[in-house]
């Protein structure tokens, strides 16, 4: 069981920046793959980006080049940089974690999300 608590979003003007953090109560390196996503009103939960154990990142297209996802190993925490804001990032982001056992069966687990609303 992994507990995953985000924080740091808030209200931005448009081309402003914002931090989210997310701390797991376990360590990250156990952890095969750690994200966000993300869900807008009357839209489904997308995928926002990954990162591997091994350091490896996917982000979705809409925010490359100004999302950057990294980890902190020693203090089991993930953060996403959001840089150059726009109004339709505004959503709840949610922290997810998946494991991976040794028979290949995925456990999946979430925060309880935070709110990111940006102004035009």
């Amino acid at each position: 069981q992994v507990q995953l608590v985000e924080s740091g979003g808030g209200l931005v003007q448009a081309g402003g920046s914002l931090r989210l953090s997310c701390a797991a109560s376990m360590s990250i390196l156990s952890i095969n793959t750690m994200g966000w996503y993300r869900q807008a009103p009357g839209k489904q939960r997308e995928l926002v980006t990954i990162i591997t154990s091994g350091g490896s990142t996917n982000y979705a297209d809409s925010v490359k080049g100004r999302f950057t996802i990294s980890r902190d190993n020693a203090k089991n925490t993930v953060y996403l940089q959001m840089n150059s804001l726009k109004p339709e990032d505004t959503a709840v982001y949610y922290c997810n974690a998946m494991i991976r056992n040794s028979d290949l069966y995925e456990y999946t687990y979430w925060g309880q999300g935070t709110q990111v609303t940006v102004s035009s």
